[in-house]
This record gives structure tokens, sequence and C-alpha cells, in this order.
């Protein structure tokens, strides 16, 4: 394995379904994998860094680290506008930010999670759940969020 900024790899793989394993065993106990996402951090190069009590090691990722497992549309009583919710394979949940959204390779759905420093790809059963509100206007997609329309762009190949 190569060396990035001379940080030694973790011997650490996360699939594109977002499931750990080190030395290509799975890791099955939660709370180690939740340890690893308190302790992550994205370098400038983009690439997965566990940063624990001053030891850092790179992660090598499929895809992203974290995947969207489930949307839902929220109408709160007193909003005018109703907000998408995701709910991340690190078990947390947090509000959509629309604008994030691209598609990439095999019309897969990404977006920013944690305020916008990583990156999630939807699951399967997510992207269909936000697919029940994506509105399409001339060949262009698009989500509607607080009064505005979010396009949906394509990531680069």
């Amino acid at each position: 394995m190569v060396r990035d900024e001379g940080i030694p790899p973790c011997m650490i793989y996360i699939d594109k379904d977002g499931r750990w394993y080190y030395e290509g065993a799975e890791i099955i106990r939660r709370e180690i994998v939740l340890h690893f996402y308190r302790h992550m951090e994205l370098n400038s190069r983009g690439r997965i860094i566990i940063n624990w009590k001053g030891q850092r090691c790179y992660v090598d990722v499929e895809d992203t680290p974290f995947v969207v497992q489930r949307t839902a549309r929220v109408v709160e009583e007193g909003w005018r506008q109703p907000r998408y919710v995701i709910y991340l394979n690190d078990g947390t949940m947090e509000e959509l930010a629309p604008e994030s959204l691209r598609v990439g390779k095999d019309n897969v759905l990404y977006c920013r999670v944690k305020k916008g420093r990583f990156p999630a790809r939807f699951s399967r059963p997510a992207y269909y759940q936000i697919c029940e509100f994506i509105e399409e206007q001339e060949g262009a997609f698009f989500l509607p969020f607080k009064g505005k329309k979010h396009e949906i762009r394509i990531k680069d190949a």
C-alpha cells in the first residue's frame, strides 16, 4: 500500500455499502466502527484519516465513508416548508443540504454530510425515498426546498 503524506495505512477498508473491514475481516463490533467515525477526518487530498491520540493512519474507501440509509420528508407544525432528514450509517441523522446533491457514476446519488466535510452515498432505499420528491423540468432534476428548486447536478466523471 502507498503511504499518503507519510501517514501509514490502517489496514482498514470501507466498502461502498459502508461496511468496515480490518485486514479483510468485517468489523462487526458496532462500538469500534463508531469510535473510528468519531475520530475520522478528511485530509487535503480527500483521503480518509483516522486520528486518535496523536496516531494517524489512512483508510481505504471503495466509495464514501458515509452511506445515507434512509431519508424522510418532515413537515412540522408552524413551518410552511418541509425539510428533508437523512439517516446515516453511523447512527446519526441530519438535515439534508439539498445544494450538495449530485449524481455520480452508475446514477448513484451523493450529498455532503457532517457540515459539508464528507461525501455520502445514498443507498438504494434512501434514493427511492428522496426520488418521491424530486421534480423534473426540461430535462433537469430539482429538489424543492424552502421555496427554492435545488438542481441535482451530474458529477464530473
